[in-house]
């Protein structure tokens, strides 16, 4: 007995009418539910290391650990400029050297100049425009995974060393130095997605 071949498919389109009466509310909920069980979860796959990741806006920077779990790094596929990072001689409250997403947000709500975050947050690619400046903990990150990617240039983080000096990674050595707030780097912008 000859049996037909299987087909595989990665969309499925259902078509519910939440308007009808026999259909209540527990009915469509217990259905899906059940559904959900028997459809593998989708994650996306990433590319290689270094690779640039269609549709999530820049290349892939691997896997790192954050708050709220294990998280795709994905570094913008260029630069954004040179900016500072922000005026010479003001001291910022609670910037760090892991998490540049916060890092960025506290520097953007503060009154006064912080053109680098503002850069790396107005940055938008491939519909994803939750970019941000990096922490020098990140841009460690990229350095040590994807060099390569990277001008061999000073690139500035968004982590403060003290009212006068902020944390920058120099892509050529290796070095995670100090520079006065008002120099200008190289910005690279930074998303992040749970894994």
């Amino acid at each position: 007995m000859n049996q037909a071949p299987s087909i595989k498919t990665k969309n499925l389109h259902v078509n519910f009418n939440f308007f009808a009466p026999e259909a209540p509310q527990a009915v469509v909920s217990q259905f899906a539910a059940g559904l959900a069980d028997l459809m593998p979860e989708m994650k996306p796959t990433p590319p290689a290391i270094g690779e640039y990741w269609p549709g999530q806006g820049g290349i892939y920077g691997g896997l790192r650990l954050y708050p709220e779990g294990m998280c795709h790094v994905i570094f913008a596929a260029s630069d954004v400029g040179k900016h500072t990072f922000s005026d010479y001689g003001t001291e910022i409250e609670g910037t760090n050297q892991i998490e540049g997403r916060a890092n960025t947000a506290i520097l953007i709500a503060r009154e006064g100049k912080h053109p680098a975050a503002i850069a790396a947050a107005g940055y938008s690619a491939d519909g994803h425009n939750d970019f941000y400046l990096p922490a020098s903990g990140e841009l460690h990150h990229g350095y040590l995974y994807l060099p390569q990617a990277f001008e061999k240039a000073w690139y500035v983080s968004s982590s403060q060393r003290s009212a006068d000096y902020a944390y920058l990674m120099d892509f050529e050595d290796g070095w995670l130095y100090i520079f006065p707030k008002n120099d200008e780097c190289l910005v690279r912008p930074v998303r992040r997605f749970l894994q």
